[in-house]
């Protein structure tokens, strides 16, 4: 072999591999590398680790004679069997750690980015002309003009650009779902049998260690299934997830969502179609305009930027720490041990996570991230966890999500303002509250919320801060307000690290 083309296990539909295109020599081999020291290297989720060798494996057996699949412990190892000294071009990498790994082999020839609907320039572009603040919002309506999405006369379908409101209903009174057409899910076959049995004996053989539990596969892992994983969605769901998309039912986890984050990160779909079809059904008057706006805000709206941010701000983005957050996850969360707390929101999320490593984007930013700024965990740490516990966690994913929207670790460079809450957003948005010991409106006591009082502790620690942003100034001169702000800091440090 004298030519060869290297496709990540994110690189998996066919965008990624039709010769001739995008700057792969139509004569190339395919070589995909199976690399164990990637799971030594973190404690990931064992449905993760599923997943994505089940998306690798599955992808190899449609490719056939085209691909040379190689098992290794390292890349570099996997590279040199699979093509020795010959020239290789790739896809930019979706991680920083990568993308220095193939810099660094001459061999290699990186081609642009796929996967993603605007372009490293045209996102660079735009963020020259926005130096007062790379705020979403902007983006989101450069790229609805640019890709012409839901778009009527230039001008935004509707009105509007923004349907947020009219998409922060909580669930209905009384309902333990919201009765909506169930998700695709897959079948396993032969190949999610092999990669099971690979991780037990990983597992048993002490060369790596998982966390959460597997089985049976819950997302898609190759390009039918993604398919009809977005045709349930858009013929069935998507009409209902609009209103509800914020709220939280502890016996419908899924609710109206898509559930296809996971397959557009491992490229088993494109953000083109996704967006596209959704747009097709409101256009056919299939799906109201809240639903599809809401839909197309998250894919080509908060994925882009997320995706652009993370390579514009550079490797020491990382290090933000604007809250001096330093304090070590503790050892139940690391587990996740849902069965060690209390709190039943809480409970319930982690255990969300520990049996399908998913949960979807207010469980994940209002349940788990808030509970963390409220505590004063390391946001790198955190960002960690998030990679390692979720089936659709990446770097570039979660970086910017954790230390940026949810941990306000950046000091604003991405949000107005940290995102946390008491006890009354979570009990007004779900119905989680109810059954559980602790009560949304008290502070301190017996059966004080630990988010209710966790929310003020971190007002009152952050302070000095606070008190100069638009957005928190008002909630920071609550704390002069409260009669029992030193029984609930006492509480706070007694707290400590234990499961509430």
């Amino acid at each position: 072999m004298t030519r060869a083309h290297w496709l990540f296990g994110d690189q998996l539909g066919p965008a990624f591999t039709a010769p001739g295109s995008g700057g792969i020599p139509r004569d190339a081999r395919l070589v995909m590398i199976e690399s164990q020291a990637v799971f030594r290297r973190r404690r990931y989720h064992r449905a993760k680790a599923h997943l994505v060798l089940s998306a690798m494996r599955h992808r190899a057996a449609e490719l056939g004679d085209r691909v040379v699949y190689v098992k290794a412990d390292t890349y570099r190892e996997g590279l040199r069997r699979a093509v020795g000294g010959a020239p290789v071009t790739v896809y930019h990498p979706t991680s920083r750690a990568a993308a220095a790994l193939v810099a660094s082999l001459p061999q290699v020839t990186v081609l642009p980015a796929r996967g993603f609907l605007v372009g490293r320039e045209e996102f660079a572009a735009w963020a020259a002309g926005h130096s007062g603040g790379l705020r979403l919002e902007n983006f989101y309506r450069h790229v609805r003009r640019e890709h012409d999405l839901l778009m009527e006369g230039g001008e935004p379908a509707g009105g509007r650009w923004n349907l947020d409101h009219d998409n922060r209903e909580p669930p209905p009174r009384a309902a333990r779902t919201l009765g909506s057409p169930a998700p695709y899910r897959p079948r396993e076959d032969d190949i999610d049998v092999g990669v099971r049995e690979d991780l037990d004996r990983w597992e048993r053989d002490g060369d790596v260690s998982f966390v959460g539990r597997d089985g049976p596969r819950l997302f898609p892992a190759d390009r039918r299934e993604a398919l009809a994983a977005l045709r349930r969605f858009v013929d069935h769901r998507l009409a209902g997830f609009g209103a509800h998309e914020d709220a939280m039912l502890a016996a419908d986890p899924v609710l109206s969502h898509s559930l296809l984050s996971s397959s557009l990160n491992l490229g088993l779909l494109d953000p083109a179609e996704c967006v596209e079809r959704a747009e097709a059904a409101w256009r056919a008057g299939a799906a109201p305009l809240n639903s599809v706006e809401g839909f197309v805000r998250q894919i080509a709206g908060w994925r882009e930027y997320v995706w652009h941010l993370y390579w514009h701000f550079g490797e020491e983005y990382r290090a933000s720490n604007v809250l001096g957050h330093t304090a070590a996850l503790p050892a139940w969360w690391l587990s996740l041990d849902a069965d060690a707390v209390s709190a039943r929101c809480l409970s319930t999320v982690l255990r969300q996570v520990r049996d399908t490593g998913w949960t979807h984007h207010i469980p994940r930013l209002m349940v788990l991230g808030g509970y963390a700024l409220q505590r004063g965990w390391d946001p790198a740490a955190l960002t960690d966890w998030f990679h390692r516990s979720f089936v659709d966690g990446y770097d570039w994913v979660m970086l910017p999500n954790v230390v940026g929207m949810s941990q306000y670790a950046d000091g604003g460079r991405m949000t107005t303002k940290p995102y946390t809450s008491g006890g009354a957003y979570i009990d007004r948005m779900s119905d989680l509250c109810g059954p559980c010991r602790y009560r949304p409106g008290s502070r301190s006591g017996a059966d004080a919320c630990p988010y209710t009082a966790g929310y003020w502790a971190f007002l009152h620690r952050h302070r000095a801060l606070l008190e100069r942003g638009a957005r928190t100034a008002g909630p920071v001169r609550g704390l002069d307000r409260l009669g029992d702000l030193p029984e609930l800091l006492r509480q706070e440090r007694d707290r400590g690290d234990s499961a509430p």
